[in-house]
């Protein structure tokens, strides 16, 4: 099992607007322009938050967007829509129970992505930067106080986003002082990836 961050923040480490608002992303580039397309293929199941659902409503179908992995949405409200379906409760337990061999994408909300950090569990970050300062907002990182430390695989450009990969660092690494996974183990496609040579159907969407 592998557990994967993959979304945009602004220069100032923001998801979103206090308001969950995301016109600043829209602004600023199209999902031509990224390589979600690309990574989405490799994704078994995909995770998020109910606000971020409702984003994704808002400017597509999400059933369209997502059409090949076990989607889930963690809320307490029902949740009618084909190929999603509404789960609630701790997301370290809910992962735990997903079993081994998948991939997980955990697309946009801090509230699933900070548990899943506090305990380690994330093994790579794919962030994408834009040159967007919010100066406030909803902030990617807010778990608790504590070292984590990853290993930075690649940086590249796409349109005006810079893409950030890293990779969970492991106790062998130099440096190393925290507890973590006994091995670094970057997958061949995320170390090789290329520039998507077709249009991405999805945005890198963030949220709560």
């Amino acid at each position: 099992m592998a557990v994967f961050f993959y979304g945009c923040i602004t220069l100032d480490g923001y998801l979103a607007t206090k308001e969950h608002g995301l016109n600043w992303l829209y602004d600023t580039g199209s999902p031509e322009e990224t390589s979600c397309d690309e990574f989405y293929s490799h994704m078994d199941v995909v995770l998020m938050g109910r606000q971020t659902f409702e984003e994704i409503e808002k400017t597509e179908n999400p059933a369209a967007s997502y059409p090949a992995t076990e989607n889930y949405v963690f809320t307490h409200r029902e949740l009618a829509c084909p190929g999603f379906t509404g789960v609630n409760g701790n997301p370290v337990e809910f992962v735990k129970e997903l079993g081994n061999n998948r991939n997980i994408w955990v697309v946009g909300g801090n509230t699933i992505l900070a548990p899943l950090l506090d305990q380690n569990m994330v093994d790579c970050l794919i962030v994408q930067v834009a040159p967007v300062l919010l100066g406030a907002g909803i902030p990617l990182f807010t778990q608790k106080e504590t070292l984590h430390r990853f290993h930075l695989e690649s940086v590249r450009q796409y349109g005006q986003f810079a893409e950030l990969v890293y990779c969970r660092k492991t106790k062998e690494d130099k440096g190393y002082s925290g507890k973590g996974a006994s091995q670094l183990n970057t997958p061949a496609w995320l170390s090789a990836a290329q520039a998507p040579d077709r249009p991405c159907s999805r945005m890198p969407l963030t949220g709560g």
